[in-house]
């Protein structure tokens, strides 16, 4: 915990304002990782904010606690997350007025002055979020040890790893944007993208799996501390503004709330958390050679011999038989391996677990060589991206993955789907059945004498000029419809027709 957090949750008396709401409902108190903020989606998401306004926003929520609000100038709230205080300004000016999309304020500024007339730092809280407005998680350390970029990202995946959403680097990269310049309001590509995840992961902030997630994706895991040392020059003040401060937008005081103010230190705003690693005690085989063909005898080594920590014997402990038979080196990066885990989060009791299970499942090393299989079978992880995952059972709980239950249950998927396709292919279907065969029935040609002489054109129209009712009745009666109407046409014909088709005896009138 740093000493900026543990002064701003630190209580203290109501300051002389207007009460606003208050944001304790807003951060979560410390449950193992440090202090937490809720954070809404929108700041995340949002492209109207730009990435300082989301370390602004975390750091001012955290100090808002108090029951008196925050009361800290911009001065100390860049000298906090480590940013200009021109790039301050900005950030916060995004937070307090109405955003362009949902036109939403989510800082609220109260300006105090003295009777006499002599300003002091202003008072802010956050905007109260609705019951169902999406939000984030973020620890209020991190908006210190990370830049603005570089917080946002991590946002992202803290989201996605709550919410078992799969990433992929393009989609980290369409989520963050250009502010200044010629590309401002534009997304990031994939391969800017990939350089801040590495940045990201070099911190400790986050774990990248690789190639471990859904469908050959990486997969991701962010942490509430960092797991490793953080170097002073990955936490540098981002200064891209210039050493010029613009003063025009930050609250006109000439002093400070005396509560908000902390000694400056001399060390680098934002340093990490440094843990040691357990790799084995170095200092009593310093000295010791390498070990080659020839034996520890017959090197001409005299020293003391290789010293291993108390938790690495403890983790060895199934297979302390074994060990007189390694040589030293393979011994030495067995230690570095338990003591890069151990340091990473991983219990002893888990890797001894994970030994005593392989050991007594596995089947003799090949060829004796129990150091090779102790670094290549024994201690490695198996499981999908996260990091409780054992062997496919989360280890906390007991219960199965559900990530390696839905890869296992989308791998059953495709495979019934491939062999039900290799066997839809391996039998075609069935032709269809033949028609049965048609039996022909000749008919006979009629008569010549049945058939009437047919007129040219000139004769129909003698026939059709003369025509009178009995003689196109008596046609139809001789020749039939389709012979009258082509030798008297519908005009004449088709009268008669309707009227032999509601005569029931067929025979015209």
């Amino acid at each position: 915990m740093t000493a900026a957090v543990a002064h701003a949750v630190a209580p203290a008396a109501a300051a002389p304002c207007p009460q606003p709401p208050r944001a304790a409902a807003e951060a979560r108190p410390r449950t193992g990782g440090g202090l937490r903020v809720r954070v809404p989606l929108r700041l995340v998401v949002g492209a109207q904010f730009r990435d300082s306004a989301l370390s602004v926003y975390i750091k001012i929520a955290a100090l808002a606690m108090r029951p008196e609000g925050c009361t800290a100038k911009v001065a100390t709230l860049a000298e906090y997350i480590g940013l200009s205080k021109s790039e301050t300004e900005r950030g916060l000016r995004a937070l307090t007025t109405p955003d362009d999309v949902g036109g939403l304020v989510e800082v609220l500024t109260t300006r105090r002055t003295l009777p006499g007339g002599r300003g002091q730092s202003a008072h802010r809280t956050v905007r109260p979020a609705d019951p169902d407005e999406g939000y984030v998680w973020i620890p209020a350390r991190a908006a210190e040890a990370l830049s603005p970029r570089l917080l946002r990202l991590y946002a992202l995946i803290a989201y996605a790893d709550v919410r078992r959403q799969p990433l992929a680097v393009a989609d980290l990269g369409a989520m963050l944007y250009h502010h200044t310049g010629k590309s401002a309001g534009d997304h990031l590509g994939a391969r800017q993208a990939a350089r801040l995840v590495d940045e990201l992961a070099a911190t400790g902030w986050i774990t990248v799996h690789a190639r471990q997630g859904l469908q050959g994706r990486h997969a991701y895991e962010a942490h509430r501390h960092p797991l490793h040392p953080v170097q002073p020059e990955d936490t540098a003040s981002d200064i891209h503004d210039g050493s010029g401060p613009d003063d025009h937008d930050g609250s006109l005081t000439s002093r400070e709330d005396p509560r908000t103010d902390r000694p400056l230190m001399n060390e680098r705003v934002g340093g990490g958390i440094r843990r040691r690693r357990d790799a084995g005690s170095r200092a009593a085989g310093h000295g010791e050679r390498r070990s080659n063909s020839r034996g520890a005898a017959d090197s001409g080594y005299a020293g003391p011999g290789l010293q291993l920590s108390p938790r690495v014997w403890a983790v060895l402990e199934p297979v302390r038989h074994e060990l007189p038979a390694i040589r030293p080196y393979v011994l030495r990066r067995i230690g570095h391996e338990i003591g890069r885990q151990l340091s990473a989060g991983a219990g002893a009791e888990r890797l001894t677990a994970r030994l005593t299970r392989r050991w007594a499942t596995t089947d003799a090393p090949r060829h004796g060589d129990v150091g090779r299989w102790i670094l290549g079978a024994g201690l490695p992880r198996r499981g999908c991206g996260l990091a409780a995952c054992e062997d496919g059972i989360t280890w906390h709980t007991g219960d199965r993955c559900p990530i390696c239950h839905d890869n296992a249950m989308h791998a059953l998927q495709a495979s019934a789907g491939a062999q039900q396709q290799d066997v839809v292919q391996e039998q075609p279907p069935e032709p269809p059945p033949r028609p049965a065969p048609v039996a022909w029935v000749a008919v006979p040609a009629p008569a010549v004498s049945d058939c009437p002489p047919v007129p040219d054109a000139a004769g129909r129209a003698e026939l059709r000029a003369a025509a009178t009712p009995d003689t196109v009745r008596q046609a139809i009666a001789d020749h039939g419809r389709a012979q009258a109407t082509y030798l008297y046409g519908h005009a004449l014909v088709l009268p008669y027709l309707a009227h032999l088709d509601s005569d029931p005896e067929g025979t015209p009138a």
